[in-house]
């Protein structure tokens, strides 16, 4: 969900996991087919960053596609995080 700051500025959620291979993988639900990769989180923050941009750019021209595009204007929650939580595997696995 995106919301906004000021005028001028968006806020969106973004996913970054690190897959089997390494890679740091970036998706932003709240664009579709937003999602991109860097061999560092520091990359695949700055890459995700880009393609959002990008996102927005395809988005001023394609009203479909903008409309597709979940901006969250009515969010009021915020993100607190994510955390793995592990116990003990049962027996039946």
């Amino acid at each position: 969900m995106a919301k906004t700051k000021t005028a001028k500025i968006l806020q969106f959620r973004v996913i970054i996991e690190q897959d089997e291979d390494g890679l740091f993988v970036a998706t932003c639900p709240a664009i579709p087919a937003c999602h991109t990769q860097g061999d560092t989180y520091e990359e695949a923050e700055k890459n995700i960053k880009e393609v959002i941009k990008l996102c927005l750019e395809v988005a001023k021209d394609d009203e479909e596609y903008r409309a597709s595009i979940d901006f969250g204007e009515e969010q009021t929650s915020r993100f607190i995080g994510i955390q793995e939580i592990f116990v003990p595997r049962p027996s039946f696995l």
